[in-house]
């Protein structure tokens, strides 16, 4: 198994840069997931660490070894595509057992690594199936069957799992999880879907017009995002931001001893009702204290998720969202009283976007690690 490194790696298409001065360690036998929206340079990393693109600038390393200089059949990987790229005149067998074939491996030795794949992905039944008469699902497994015969160092997975529907996503994430704790493989997987990225990387790394933003476990982006674009990107719905001029900041005694360039964000979870109109308690009981931001709002809209309701809430000129699995809420337009801990409540760079830390370790606050 490898480690791969990529060392101050850039990638250029004519004045675009795509990739810029990336600089990332993916450890032995880690899941290394790369999340960010279209066009931020994560399949472009994942085709150059293949050799599948050139690198303008930089070293790319596997098993600490460079192999800038390498072609992809020489780096010892397996990459699995967006779109399978089965051969459809092949059976499943054939696709499968193609890149042994290349290498001119044995008979026995083939067959023997074709049944261990279809075995562990379940698909023993569809060998003789040609991909026209196979699930998205099953095309999946006939791919990375053809990744796993290879045995390679790395595995890359560049949105494999964009092409199916919903709950099969949900079924292929576990699988390939499973595959990777009894496969004990180097893993980089290329997503632009959040709750994909979450569920499947040991860590994540997430990008932005090309530049490394965050690195980190998947809680750790999640609960202390290095940014707002990355406090902004993560969350369904994503992090609430409340500007320092507005009304609501100035009128809440722990925001206003805040400097005017900071900007505040909360995740709509943090939201909790405290009373509604007319000073009827919630069943949430938040406790309205020094150690909580307490403001009354109005109730805009509801959208009903089954278990849980996305509501939209505005105090004065800023709206927000609360997420709740409270079943018993007012009608749009009623007034209500909110309380989020200050614990929950992070600060930002308006200026940088930096994130500096939480309300409660701000000046004049209660101290608390960021």
């Amino acid at each position: 198994m490898a480690a791969v490194i990529l060392d101050n790696v850039t990638r250029r298409f004519g004045s675009t840069v795509a990739v810029d001065q990336l600089s990332l360690e993916v450890t032995d036998q880690e899941l290394l997931v790369l999340l960010g929206p279209s066009g931020c340079g994560k399949s472009t990393t994942l085709r150059m660490i293949a050799g599948l693109e050139e690198i303008d600038e930089g070293t790319i390393s596997i098993d600490g070894k460079s192999v800038n200089n390498l072609a992809p059949r020489d780096r010892d990987i397996s990459m699995v595509f967006q779109n399978y790229a089965l051969y459809p005149h092949m059976t499943v067998q054939q696709n499968i057992s193609f890149p042994l074939r290349m290498r001119r491996v044995g008979r026995d030795q083939i067959q023997r690594r074709v049944q261990e794949a279809a075995e562990i992905l379940g698909i023993l039944e569809l060998l003789d199936r040609k991909p026209s008469q196979l699930s998205g699902g099953q095309q999946q497994r006939v791919a990375l069957g053809r990744a796993m015969v290879r045995d390679p160092a790395v595995f890359l997975l560049d949105e494999p799992l964009s092409n199916l529907d919903m709950q099969l996503r949900s079924t292929m994430r576990q699988e390939i999880l499973d595959l990777h704790r009894r496969l004990q493989v180097t893993m980089i997987h290329v997503t632009h879907d959040q709750v994909e990225a979450m569920t499947l990387g040991d860590r994540v790394a997430i990008m932005h017009e090309g530049r490394l933003q965050q690195l980190g476990t998947p809680e750790d982006v999640y609960d202390r995002p290095a940014n707002r674009f990355v406090a902004g990107f993560l969350g369904n719905p994503p992090m609430n931001f409340l500007s320092p001029d507005s009304t609501l900041t100035a009128n809440l005694p722990q925001l206003a001893r805040l400097p005017g360039e900071v900007e505040i964000g909360f995740r709509p979870e943090q939201v909790k009702v405290s009373r509604f109109q007319g000073g009827s308690k919630s069943d949430l009981k938040t406790p309205e204290d020094v150690d909580a931001l307490t403001f009354s709002c109005q109730l805009v809209s509801i959208q009903q998720l089954g278990a849980e309701s996305l509501v939209t809430l505005q105090a004065g000129e800023q709206q927000f969202i609360m997420r709740t699995g409270q079943r018993q809420l007012p009608d749009p337009d009623s007034s209500l009283v909110v309380s989020i801990p200050t614990r929950s409540v992070h600060r930002f760079s308006s200026v940088t976007g930096e994130r500096l830390g939480m309300i409660s370790d701000a000046p004049g606050n209660q101290a608390d690690s960021p």
